[in-house]
This record gives C-alpha cells, structure tokens and sequence, in this order.
C-alpha cells in the first residue's frame, strides 16, 4: 500500500533532520520502503511517497526521529492508475 508522509521542520528548519540523516541514514524499518520525496520550496514541508503493508511500521520509524523537530502526517494514497480501474465501471 502507498502512503504520502508530509513532514513539517519545526520553524521551517530542516537542518536537524538532515543532519540526522547523514549521521543515521532514514533509519526505516524492515518492510517499510521509501520511494521518492519533494521539498517544498521554502523548506517547511517534505512530502515523501513510501510504500508497507504493515502502518506499524511507519509507528516505528516515527520513533526514531524523535527531537529532531519534525512532525509527520501519514495519507494512504492510491495511483491514478488504480483509481482509474475502480472508477471506470461507473462511467456508464
């Protein structure tokens, strides 16, 4: 299943959180696979597209990022694509 992760930088500071990252890598679990990111223009967001099965995981990986002054909202998302299969029988 896919999962949008919005991360907001406490004070649009997102040098913590890289610096973690360099020193930890994304420290994720087994089972929770990182897909792709984009960084908001002025820094205050991170909107990263991860791909689990299991949502605990995501409870896992957020607790490794503890005092690093970010925040995460996790969405399930599904693909155009799929969204596309499921919707077309309705079309008439």
């Amino acid at each position: 299943m896919l999962f949008m992760v919005i991360e907001r930088f406490r004070d649009n500071d997102m040098i913590p959180v890289y610096t973690r990252m360099r020193e930890a890598g994304r420290a994720l679990p087994e089972g929770l696979k990182y897909v792709d990111s984009w960084v908001e223009s002025n820094f205050s967001r991170c909107f990263q597209l991860m791909e689990c099965e299991d949502a605990r995981l995501f409870q896992q990986w957020i607790l490794q990022w503890r005092g690093t002054g970010v925040t995460f909202e996790i969405v399930p998302v599904v693909s155009s694509k799929e969204t596309r299969e499921v919707v077309a029988p309705h079309l008439g």
